[in-house]
């Protein structure tokens, strides 16, 4: 991988995160396919890197506003949600991996999330366009904040975006949160999947081999770009972090078409 490929990863990982942080998607659903569409590496090795800057920019993001005393994170839902996301997470893997044992073309589970990953965007696309217009719930019930989260998790981990859209989604729809409260939460479930992800792709011995300059660039300008969009976040409305959501929905949906056309 030439320096100047490099350049342009370290630049998708920050403004990934940036509007991860602002908007509470995490990151990874712009990252894996961005990277995606350039084909530099596997859909297992860009899935474990957008893991990673992800994990790096919500834990930035987490304690952040807890040092700041500004947190919102409602930890009765968001731990549960978590927890569950984490176990999804895991199972999310193990498809991935009985995906990758099905097809001999790594071109095709590329295909398959991409593929999969238009369909979750467009419908929470949908759902954002039209929430003024649905009735929400307000569920506390810690089995089902758990087996929620076990959707959420299975789902990520297979796409390989850490969290995403969705997310946002059910915090709305199943909890009633306002927008800028379900960001704090979203990134908060996050970080508590992508945790136990890493985890969970140690123990399996499944870490891919990456350059560490690769790695550790995309894990610092994860950072980066959480802290400057917790300062964007700060400076603006619910409505115009909706705005934004609903602009990122639309560019994700593009480059899900553009990358199932060259897989396939």
């Amino acid at each position: 991988m030439y320096d100047s490929s490099l350049l342009i990863i370290y630049l998708i990982s920050f403004l990934a995160s940036v509007l991860g942080a602002v908007c509470g998607i995490g990151g990874g659903v712009i990252i894996k396919p961005v990277l995606d569409s350039f084909q530099l590496m596997d859909a297992g090795t860009v899935s474990f890197l957008s893991g990673c800057t992800v994990l790096s920019m919500t834990c930035y993001s987490v304690v952040s506003v807890h040092v700041k005393g500004d947190s919102r994170i409602d930890y009765k839902v968001s731990t549960y949600l978590g927890i569950g996301a984490a176990a999804g997470g895991c199972l999310g893997k193990c498809l991935f991996e009985a995906l990758n044992r099905w097809f001999s073309d790594a071109g095709r589970i590329g295909a398959v999330q991409s593929a999969a990953l238009f369909v979750l965007t467009i419908g929470t696309l949908c759902y954002t366009l039209q929430k003024h217009r649905i009735h929400t719930r307000h569920i506390t019930g810690k089995s089902i904040c758990a087996c929620i989260g076990i959707i959420l998790g299975i789902m990520s981990s297979f796409l390989g975006i850490g969290g995403g859209p969705i997310n946002l989604v059910l915090l709305y729809f199943c909890f009633s949160m306002e927008t800028k409260v379900a960001v704090q939460n979203s990134l908060y479930i996050i970080l508590i999947s992508q945790v136990s992800s890493l985890i969970f792709t140690a123990v399996k011995g499944n870490l891919p081999a990456v350059r560490p300059a690769l790695l550790l660039g995309m894990v610092i300008f994860g950072i980066l770009g959480g802290a400057a969009g917790r300062r964007v976040n700060s400076k603006i409305d619910s409505h115009t972090v909706n705005k934004l959501f609903i602009a990122v929905m639309l560019i994700i949906i593009l480059i899900c078409v553009y990358n199932f056309v060259q897989y396939m």
